[in-house]
């Protein structure tokens, strides 16, 4: 018995001294970015929670109101000239800002935080991103109705940018840095460490990989830490009353509710994106420019202030008012639909800001109103109405930001009601199983594809995209390059491909033709003949695309 006893101890101590070697001779790496990610994590946080007071500061300051929280109620009892001319000022110093440091006049969002994790290494504008930072603040300060969770997460991947920039990483390394970031920024935002770090994984990552998942959880929980020191451990809403479930015959009221609620944020994401193609067509027409179009529309959101005050600003007010249940039917059937309009107005004028929060707004609206009729028919199988406006919140958020796991959590730790989770997840999952089928996923991806960014369909879509023609061909100097003379026969029957275009260009043209390769050209000009500068082959660029998609692979089962 004592032999065993000694050969055990034995057995642990050298498993333990193989496992200390490999943390701190063979693996140090791993060490020092656990650290890297806490520091990127505090300093996100911090600039999350700056960014929020810097909100608060402003639109006291604006409206001369100091509780940012009750200041739709205070805008009722203002001259309504200053309701009409805040917005419009606003939006006429972000255009202008807008058009000093842009190129294109377009807010960099969380879209754009996407695109760099999947096609940049993890990196984004600086430039482009401090200007859209500067206008977010400006909009949500000045009447704006969006939400402060957009530019907050854009900056904290602009702090993980300069870190992977300074420090020469990879693109694995690069984008879980960003979503160290993103995760801390949103936990700060929201006080929701659990919710926070899988943001970072589900909605910019994209993935679940297990060796981003502890670098991320810890700068999730240093975000959340310097939430707690700034504002205490306080949740965003409270919630009267009990919110039990009448099991099990009100269920089926859930699924139904996740129906509506899909249907509502694909209206919602369908109203953003008429009102910014409306938008630009007239702005083309008329010949606008790039400043006046958020002043206008300012100006618009000004109009609409004066009879919906609530619109103004976050809305928390307004959702905490749905939540308790404290507005009627038509009351608050009024104001999600005046709610969706004030979201699209904003977004369409180029002003900045986010979806999420006015999408909890419209959501918690949504299904207050579902709440009144339910409880309404089936008072004797039916639990409290306010229970479907936090299920409602959350299936709107959840379907509008194509998040279900992240969303569901977020809108927990909002809460602090964990006792409705089956009502809460039975609607997040219709609303996102419904309206993933109606646009490109989420809001962010369908705005990523109406910029030919196609992230929607996975790596086998947009890996193409990375790779250029000129990077893959086969220089008439290289070992095995293709017959110039036949080259040039194939460009005289129009049968080539540019030197500035992408494999997604290149590979269908293979496959149309049939042939081996495709000579690589420059154009000097319309009318100028083609200049050779080299061959594209299939197998090559097969070869190169399959690479791509293994890397990924690894990436995202490491």
């Amino acid at each position: 018995m004592l032999s065993h006893i000694r050969k055990q101890s034995r057995e642990t101590r050298d498993l333990c001294a193989r496992g200390w070697d490999l943390l701190y001779h063979r693996g140090p790496g791993q060490v020092s970015f656990w650290f890297i990610a806490l520091t990127v994590g505090l300093a996100s946080g911090l600039a999350a929670i700056l960014f929020r007071f810097a909100v608060e500061r402003l639109q006291a300051t604006v409206y001369a109101h100091e509780d940012v929280n009750t200041l739709a109620s205070f805008a009722q009892t203002l001259p309504w000239f200053w309701v009409l001319m805040i917005p419009a000022i606003g939006g006429g110093i972000v255009g202008l800002i807008l058009q000093r440091a842009t190129p294109d006049g377009r807010l960099r969002s969380v879209a754009d935080v996407i695109e760099g994790a999947a096609l940049n290494d993890g990196r984004v504008e600086k430039k482009a991103g401090m200007a859209s930072a500067v206008c977010s603040w400006i909009t949500l300060s000045t009447g704006g109705s969006t939400g402060r969770e957009g530019p907050v997460v854009h900056i904290a991947a602009m702090i993980a940018s300069w870190v992977s920039n300074r420090l020469a990483v990879d693109g694995i390394t690069g984008r879980d840095l960003l979503g160290c970031a993103v995760a801390a920024a949103v936990s700060a935002s929201f006080n929701a460490p659990i919710a926070g770090a899988l943001f970072g994984l589900e909605v910019v990552l994209r993935h679940f990989a297990l060796h981003a998942f502890a670098p991320i959880v810890v700068a999730s929980a240093a975000g959340t830490v310097v939430n707690r020191l700034a504002y205490g451990d306080v949740t965003e809403f409270v919630l009267p009353g009990t919110t039990t479930v009448e099991f099990y015959l009100e269920l089926p009221a859930f699924f139904l509710l996740g129906l509506v609620c899909g249907l509502v944020a694909v209206l919602t994401m369908k109203a953003i994106f008429f009102a910014d193609n409306t938008g630009t067509v007239i702005q083309r027409r008329l010949s606008l420019p790039h400043w006046l179009r958020p002043a206008v529309a300012g100006l618009l959101l000004g109009a609409v202030a004066i009879a919906f005050p609530h619109i103004i600003g976050v809305g928390y007010e307004t959702t905490s008012r749905a939540l308790s249940g404290d507005l009627a039917l038509g009351q608050a059937l009024a104001f999600a639909v005046v709610k969706v309009a004030a979201l699209s107005i904003t977004m369409a004028g180029r002003m900045g800001g986010g979806v999420f929060s006015p999408s909890l707004m419209v959501g918690a609206l949504t299904g207050l109103v579902f709440g009144h009729i339910a409880t309404g028919l089936f008072p004797e199988v039916s639990s409290a109405f306010t229970l479907y406006a936090l299920a409602g919140m959350g299936a709107v958020a959840a379907a509008v930001l194509g998040a279900p796991i992240s969303t569901t959590l977020i809108v927990f730790e909002m809460t602090g009601d964990w006792q409705t989770g089956l009502a809460v997840m039975v609607s997040v999952s219709m609303s996102t199983a419904l309206a993933s089928r109606l646009v490109d996923r989420s809001f962010f991806l369908s705005q990523l594809e109406n910029r030919n960014v196609h992230l929607a369909a996975g790596p086998q879509a947009y890996l193409l995209a990375m790779f250029r023609v000129q990077g893959v061909m086969r220089k008439p100097t290289d070992k095995g390059a293709a017959d110039e003379a036949a080259c040039h026969r194939m460009i005289e029957q129009g049968l080539f491909v540019k030197a500035s275009a992408t494999l997604e260009t290149a590979l269908p043209r293979f496959e149309k033709s049939g042939v081996a390769y495709l000579p690589v050209v420059t154009l000097e000009g319309e009318d100028q003949t083609p200049v050779l500068q080299g061959a594209l082959f299939h197998v090559d660029a097969l070869k190169a695309y399959n690479r791509a998609l293994a890397a990924t692979a690894a990436e995202e089962h490491s």
